[in-house]
């Protein structure tokens, strides 16, 4: 066994295992079917990745093939920590068709979170989108979280026009993850530029799915917040 495995092995906490199985709604028919989970804190991986952070993607890439929640967050942590600290553009691109060729591996919503805008957001920024509307139309769920959640890294550099028409192809999409992630990333532009998030919600809030609407509005003043939701069709 991969010694990143054995030590993940010795820190597997079954009782916890049960918590987080529900929790990431692992059960027939929901989200996160067939993961499977050790029932290890987020700072304890966060602990083994920097240990084994000079791991290669070849074996990163076995790991990551595997249906245990905890090891799948561990090889994108060290993926993400490789990339963050590589200077060299050729390996940057490397680490991003990493995440690119394995996004459905990236496949459940805390995986997505930590570590897509750090990498496929932030390479992004100097390189072509167009996968993100491709993935925001894909069938596969997480594949459309990525295209969302990679849009983060723009927004923080105040580039909003990407979130924007990809939160307008994903206005009828049917998963409450997704809403959540719309709303989210659309009230961060709220929170930089609330003229440009109002400019988008007065012409689509009454086709947005209810949950990403109050996600987007949660910072509104209350006045316009109970407005906008009670004028929703």
């Amino acid at each position: 066994m991969n010694q990143i495995k054995k030590e993940l092995q010795k820190l597997a906490n079954p009782q916890k295992a049960k918590i987080l199985q529900k929790f990431f709604k692992t059960g027939k028919g929901e989200y996160g079917e067939g993961d499977v989970f050790l029932g290890i804190p987020m700072s304890d991986l966060r602990q083994i990745a920097k240990q084994y952070q000079e791991t290669d993607l070849k074996e990163l890439e076995q790991i990551l093939c595997s249906a245990i929640h905890e090891y799948r967050m561990v090889a994108l942590l060290i993926a993400s920590s490789q990339y963050k600290k590589e200077t060299k553009k050729q390996k940057k691109k490397e680490i991003y068709k990493f995440f690119i060729k394995h996004s459905k591996q990236i496949n459940n919503w805390d995986l997505v979170d930590v570590n897509v805008p750090g990498v496929v957001g932030d390479y992004l920024l100097d390189n072509d989108r167009a996968i993100l509307y491709k993935f925001a139309q894909s069938k596969n769920l997480w594949q459309r979280r990525i295209a969302v959640l990679a849009c983060y890294a723009f927004i923080r550099e105040n580039d909003f026009k990407d979130i924007l028409k990809i939160s307008k192809i994903l206005l009828n999409d049917e998963h409450d993850l997704i809403h959540k992630a719309v709303g989210w990333m659309l009230r961060e532009v709220g929170k930089r530029d609330q003229a440009v998030l109002e400019n988008f919600l007065q012409k689509h809030y009454q086709k947005m799915p209810r949950m990403m609407l109050r996600y987007s509005i949660e910072k509104f003043e209350e006045g316009k917040r109970k407005k906008y939701l009670k004028n929703k069709i």
